[in-house]
């Protein structure tokens, strides 16, 4: 193919199609060694709730923290959570290598949960590298157990800190705009889902552990009736068997003493 493209004259059409052809097939690879080396570069931290957060519930979220550097490690971070819609029950999830602080704050509105008042939310998570860390091309997962989830609102905004080893604090903070691009340093923002029954649905919800209790315990209490119907009706039979045995026995017993009586009464005769 080669000494047939070199021998063609300059100019003619086979010739420029040829490098036309070359041409685009060099620009995109170039194109996707670049769209590549600038994935990298777009991650940024996030949050996702396994399963769904659900207004008015209780939810497990994850915190999702890539490295986007090449020559440094991700030793700490902090996540600060709303204080317009505060959130009173915080519980992380122990990391291996990591060590997490939950800071709270007074409340200057008092909340209402389960018949209590709750006068001071959570205003801050922070996981420090006990040993553990995030290097290049890596990320690592924190998750809280969160709750009680607002109802008047369809997401929550938590802003976010990242310091690498050597030093340098990237600011994930900037809020998303609906309808606009996302900014350069985007916060995590956690998606709300309606509320479901009750209202107060999600993955932790008290009325749900509540039912699956005594569902629970009625079939505990079903087989165990039934285990002592079984238990009884076997003693039952075991019982009859045992008596239809023993009255065989002194049947034949009897038999056997009248059959021998007979003989020796037979013979008793014969000698007279």
């Amino acid at each position: 193919m080669f000494r047939a493209f070199s021998s063609l004259p300059l100019g003619s059409p086979t010739v420029d199609r040829l490098a036309v052809g070359r041409l685009a097939v060099v620009g995109g690879v170039a194109g996707s060694a670049l769209f590549l080396l600038a994935g990298p570069a777009s991650a940024h931290v996030g949050v996702q709730p396994q399963g769904e957060a659900a207004q008015g519930g209780y939810a497990v979220i994850n915190f999702k923290v890539p490295n986007e550097r090449d020559d440094a490690s991700t030793t700490k971070i902090e996540v600060n959570f709303p204080a317009d819609h505060p959130l009173a029950s915080v519980m992380p999830q122990p990391v291996p290598g990591w060590k997490a602080t939950v800071a709270k704050e007074k409340l200057t509105k008092p909340l209402k949960m389960h018949g209590n008042t709750i006068t001071e939310a959570v205003s801050k998570v922070t996981w420090t590298s006990t040993g553990g860390k995030i290097g290049p091309g890596e990320f690592q997962q924190f998750p809280l157990s969160v709750g009680q989830l607002p109802e008047d609102t369809d997401q929550l905004v938590f802003k976010a800190l990242q310091t690498y080893d050597n030093k340098e604090v990237v600011r994930w903070i900037e809020e998303p705009k609906e309808g606009e691009e996302e900014p350069q340093s985007p916060a995590p923002v956690l998606k709300l889902t309606a509320a479901t029954g009750d209202g107060h649905g999600g993955s932790g919800s008290d009325s749900d552990h509540d039912s699956a209790s005594d569902a629970d315990a009625d079939k505990a209490a079903a087989k165990t009736g039934a285990q002592q119907n079984g238990a009884t009706e076997t003693a039952s039979a075991d019982s009859s068997d045992t008596t239809a045995r023993v009255l065989g026995g002194v049947g034949i017993a009897v038999g056997a003493a009248g059959v021998a009586f007979g003989v020796l009464a037979g013979r008793r005769r014969t000698t007279t």
